[in-house]
């Protein structure tokens, strides 16, 4: 079981984790959506293609684009469609 933490709040937890590049995707149903925020910020992958961002706000506090996910990657990464990750302070234990 993989657990995604800040803020000493647990955002994400699954077994049904993808690694990419050493970093693990979570489902989406394994993430807690009350702490994730829309963000404007994208970026492009040449391989996976357009990424999108959520901050997260915990108890007060946001985290800036600590998360990310590729809602229509390139054929190569389709596997983490619609999976999330993170950073930015962020935790992430198996």
């Amino acid at each position: 079981m993989a657990e995604a933490t800040w803020n000493d709040t647990v955002i994400a937890a699954s077994d049904d984790i993808v690694m990419v590049e050493g970093n693990h995707y979570f489902p989406p149903d394994a993430v807690r959506s009350e702490y994730l925020r829309p963000s404007d910020r994208t970026t492009m992958c040449p391989w996976k293609g357009t990424a999108r961002y959520y901050s997260l706000a915990v108890d007060g506090e946001v985290n800036p684009d600590a998360a990310w996910y590729y809602p229509e990657p390139k054929d190569a990464a389709a596997e983490i469609a619609g999976r999330v990750a993170f950073w930015r302070g962020v935790t992430v234990t198996d």
